[in-house]
């Protein structure tokens, strides 16, 4: 009673219409749960119910929730401080990832869906053996619970925290236990349909948050006038990167840090979304739970859309805070304003206490809400997935019941809740930039995670050795390489990390023994794989000439305060490529575990490519217009 008092009494600006409408919000989510984890009488719930949602999802119903698993306080809150500090680069995240999900949709998920697959450690066993798929599972729970369940929960807190004056010491518990309520009961089901509902107040509160900021600096304009005034004012002022996409390490080298120039483009960047998007369990569970193989398609490419808007949403907002803090003649648009941004991360829920209306506020406070509680949702069931079918079935208990498996999950998800909130403030307590800590810590596994798996799916002759040492060899690299070059951006450094794994698991392999023979291929895909080398091939040269040239000093025009030399990832990943499609083709041996590889799987319609085309179209545009 003594918080709520003074929750209450701190926050003279949330009106009770305000919390109605927060409320409402809040019974619907769980009500409508809850409805939706109820079993049909005398039907026992199967594990694939529980975890893949029975295979019933719909293209709108996995775009909604792959986005509502994605976009939680890590964006509204973390991406949204970074806006503050760095700019609309940090879109670039965002942007990439749009075309991220194009190539997931078309070359990687037809794989998966084919093989049945429900989890990435389920794949990692079936492909490569059980010490690579152990490994894997431990890496996912330890990142699941110790960073992502723990920074969500954290960033939510502070939102609580600086819009309600809830307590944070309060605010994790009560966010973990809100998405626990119906995931941990209802499972995947459950978490995608609540997201469809999500989704909704997500965008639109969102988008209605960041219109009415802009308005509030308009004056007695529009919010585009508002937008307009924001970008003049920080192009007006040299040296102001603010809405470059682009960062040149001469102009801003704490920035460049952070977004290393072109390594954005060609750069780890790509490893970081195509590990997250591609061979995340939380995020590719929802396509895999698809009715069909095109209807996975097509909710993925909806996502893509969807990841467009974020940084209207979120990027947006945090640079109009930025631009009212730091240009005098704009002061008067927070004088008198309640509190102020003593952190980057405080910047949007600033903005929400402020400048959205009564009634609004409480809708922008459930957007913030549902993105933090939709992902916490997916988290956990991912995390009860991965313990429950990779660890408890594979290694204590094989011949577990369905509704054994079931309860085990729950109860995995219940010790997942336990442990993130106990861990949340001692790993999180003293970060300015939350979102930055999440990209770096995640990013020591990307990289083994894209080589391991993207050869597993697409060599044939990849193996369980040459899959086991790199994926141990993992996370001690990328530790070596911190170590080594701690001053170089961390994108940068993933890159190099890549290029070590990609070296170290192509000697493997071709110095392996493969005792069976090759399935035929019919010669028309033949002919497809050798063509895929070539161009793999043509891609490897010019980027290597182009990283010999503009990325090192040998010829005097170097952009390497560009981070042009973050090319030779791209080099090393086009020629891994092309090994792959040569061997594919014209070797006579394979490992005894390789998928088949057909071509014809990855054959798309002419609506896919109009939408692919869409979402490149735009990015483009985007890019060119910010660069």
């Amino acid at each position: 009673m003594r918080v709520l008092i003074k929750l209450i009494t701190m926050n003279a600006g949330f009106t009770a219409i305000d919390y109605a409408v927060f409320i409402a919000y809040a019974i619907l989510i769980v009500s409508l749960g809850l409805w939706i984890s109820r079993g049909k009488k005398g039907v026992e719930e199967s594990s694939k119910d529980y975890f893949l949602a029975g295979g019933t999802l719909s293209w709108w119903a996995i775009g909604a929730s792959l986005i509502a698993a994605n976009i939680s306080a890590e964006q509204f809150i973390g991406m949204s401080g970074s806006g503050f500090v760095v700019g609309l680069g940090i879109a670039a995240y965002e942007w990439i990832a749009a075309i991220t999900l194009i190539l997931v949709a078309k070359f990687l998920l037809p794989q998966m869906i084919d093989k049945k697959i429900y989890t990435m450690p389920q794949f990692a066993k079936e492909r490569y053996g059980s010490g690579v798929s152990f490994f894997f599972s431990f890496f996912w729970l330890l990142v699941y619970v110790f960073v992502n369940l723990t920074s969500v929960a954290w960033l939510g807190a502070i939102a609580m925290d600086q819009i309600l004056g809830f307590p944070m010491e309060y605010g994790v518990p009560a966010l973990l236990l809100f998405a626990g309520i119906y995931s941990v009961y209802g499972g995947l089901k459950a978490v995608a349909w609540t997201d469809v509902v999500q989704v909704v107040f997500l965008v639109g509160g969102g988008l209605i948050t960041a219109w009415f900021a802009l308005d509030a600096v308009a004056g007695d304009g529009s919010a585009i006038d508002g937008f307009l005034l924001v970008l003049s004012k920080v192009r007006e002022v040299p040296g102001d990167v603010h809405f470059n996409m682009i960062i040149d390490e001469n102009i801003d080298a704490t920035v460049f840090k952070d977004l290393p120039g072109l390594a954005v483009i060609f750069g780890a960047m790509w490893l970081t979304n195509i590990g997250y998007w591609g061979f995340n369990q939380y995020i590719i569970q929802k396509g895999l739970a698809a009715k069909n193989l095109k209807e996975a398609k097509r909710g993925l490419l909806f996502a893509g859309y969807l990841k467009i808007l974020i940084p209207i949403i979120v990027i947006v907002p945090g640079i109009t805070a930025y631009v009212m803090f730091n240009h005098p003649d704009l002061r008067g648009a927070i004088d008198g304003l309640s509190g102020a941004i003593d952190r980057p991360d405080q910047a949007y829920p600033w903005l929400l206490r402020n400048f959205a209306p009564e009634g609004i506020r409480g809708l922008g406070f459930a957007a913030l809400a549902a993105a933090v509680v939709s992902s916490l949702a997916s988290m956990l069931n991912s995390t009860a997935t991965i313990f429950t079918l990779d660890i408890y079935k594979e290694h204590i208990n094989k011949n577990a019941s369905e509704k054994k498996l079931v309860l085990v999950g729950r109860l995995t998800a219940v010790f997942a809740l336990i442990i993130a909130i106990i861990s949340a403030k001692p790993l999180l307590g003293g970060l300015d930039q939350a979102f930055q800590y999440i990209q770096e810590y995640t990013g020591f596994i990307y990289p083994g995670v894209v080589v391991v798996f993207g050869m597993g799916i697409l060599w044939k002759r990849a193996t369980n050795r040459a899959a086991l040492w790199t994926t141990i060899a993992t996370l001690p690299m990328g530790i070596f390489m911190k170590m080594l070059l701690p001053e170089l951006p961390f994108i940068i450094r993933m890159g190099y990390v890549c290029m070590a794994l990609i070296s170290l698991a192509v000697i493997l392999v071709l110095t392996d023994s493969h005792k069976i023979e090759a399935e035929k291929i019919s010669e028309k895909n033949r002919e497809k794989l050798l063509l895929g080398g070539k161009l793999f091939t043509g891609l490897t040269i010019i980027t290597l000439v182009a990283g010999i040239v503009w990325g090192t000093d040998l010829f005097g025009v170097s952009l390497a305060h560009l981070g042009f030399h973050s090319i030779f990832m791209m080099t090393f990943m086009m020629a891994f490529l092309a090994v792959i499609m040569f061997t594919n083709a014209n070797s006579k041996k394979q490992d005894g575990k390789a998928y088949s590889f057909d071509p014809e799987l990855f054959q798309t319609d002419k609506t896919f490519f109009i939408s692919a085309m869409g979402i490149v179209v735009i990015i483009v545009a985007l890019y060119a217009y910010f660069w």
